[in-house]
């Protein structure tokens, strides 16, 4: 009786990428965290807290999400982790524009809850990116 060994293939995971991600999300996070409190400052009486901190930060960060997606694409492609990080980060690419655009038009009843919910995906991707689940490649992550 001769018995067959079959050789355990090799999964890849997403070691590089994940930590690219993870850098980038920090930073992504850093920056959307500070907006809400920026804000508070202005209403706390601090005019100059709007323009110097809270417009600069905003007009920059949808940048940061348009970096942030190209390295969660790399997660996805080339560290074979999964696709949804990809996703995620090109649709807050397109919220946090146009979370810029309606802070412009001072339209606070779309920037305030549009703001929130960034916050809420931004803070919640990165707390993700340091879970062991974000190892997993996408094979793994099926099982």
């Amino acid at each position: 009786m001769t018995a067959t060994l079959e050789q355990p293939t090799k999964v890849r995971r997403p070691r590089a990428a994940l930590q690219l991600l993870r850098i980038t999300l920090v930073l992504h996070a850093a920056l959307i965290v500070a907006q809400p409190i920026a804000a508070g400052y202005f209403l706390a009486g601090n005019v100059d807290a709007m323009t110097d901190i809270h417009a600069t930060i905003g007009g920059s960060v949808w940048i940061v999400a348009f970096l942030q997606t190209i390295v969660a694409a790399c997660y996805t492609i080339a560290g074979h982790g999964r696709l949804w990080p990809t996703i995620t980060s090109a649709a807050l690419v397109i919220a946090e524009f146009v979370q810029l655009t309606f802070g412009y038009a001072q339209n606070f009843a779309v920037h305030v809850p549009l703001g929130t919910a960034i916050v809420t995906a931004v803070v919640w991707m990165t707390v993700w990116s340091f879970r062991s689940t974000a190892r997993l490649s996408r094979r793994e992550a099926k099982r």
